[in-house]
């Protein structure tokens, strides 16, 4: 039986291509072509199988165990908190932020100290609580899959927790970040049972992974 690795759609699969080739990973050509109306692709290694999903769908392909293996961003990790995913490699790509940003003509008119309550934007609900808890504020959470940054201009929250790589969209849309909740880059991760059921084949390409960023450290 063939392993599976769960590759994200988007910004992050370009990444990865260096990273697969370094490690001796082939996928079939199309395997990056977001037209390619194929989400499952043989490799150069007949076993190993790489599917193509959307980046928030990663660590859960991983945790149910329809994959073995899969590269998967530190936000979606703290957003879902698989305890059957196991992240032995930060991979160093992806890198960007979780932040909490807000209108920029009114930074500094709340006062987290003195309330109770604040209504929050975010596709990262989990993460928005817990880090508003920790202030003793409760965060209302307005659940959004992107447009993020037009929440506080039209009502809707007050502030948005998202992912932040540059911040030029935020500027563009007069916002600016107030706080930083993580920094994070993208993780591989692995299924706990496949590593216990298959220990030899997973922690190989564990360490297949861990020597290839090696060696692309020592190129770089």
């Amino acid at each position: 039986m063939s392993i599976v690795l769960a590759l994200p759609k988007g910004r992050i699969l370009d990444e990865c291509g260096p990273l697969l080739a370094a490690a001796g990973v082939t996928p079939a050509a199309d395997y990056a072509d977001e037209s390619s109306r194929r989400l499952r692709f043989p490799t150069n290694n007949p076993e190993m199988d790489v599917i193509r999903v959307r980046s928030f769908d990663v660590a859960t392909f991983v945790a149910f165990g329809a994959a073995d293996i899969g590269i998967c961003g530190g936000d979606v990790l703290m957003e879902f908190d698989y305890p059957e995913v196991y992240a032995p490699l930060d991979l160093g790509i992806g890198k960007c932020r979780i932040s909490v940003a807000e209108p920029k003509d009114e930074v500094g008119l709340t006062d987290l100290s003195a309330i109770s309550r604040i209504r929050v934007a975010s596709k990262y609900p989990n993460v928005a609580k817990k880090h508003f808890a920790a202030k003793g504020v409760q965060a209302e959470i307005v659940a959004l899959n992107g447009s993020m940054e037009l929440a506080p201009g039209l009502g809707l929250s007050r502030l948005i927790v998202d992912l932040v790589q540059t911040g030029s969209t935020l500027k563009a849309n007069g916002l600016v970040e107030t706080d930083i909740i993580a920094e994070v880059s993208s993780r591989l991760i692995v299924n706990r049972i496949a590593l216990k059921t298959r220990p030899d084949e997973i922690a190989g390409w564990i360490e297949t992974f861990r020597h290839a960023l090696a060696a692309r450290s020592l190129a770089a």
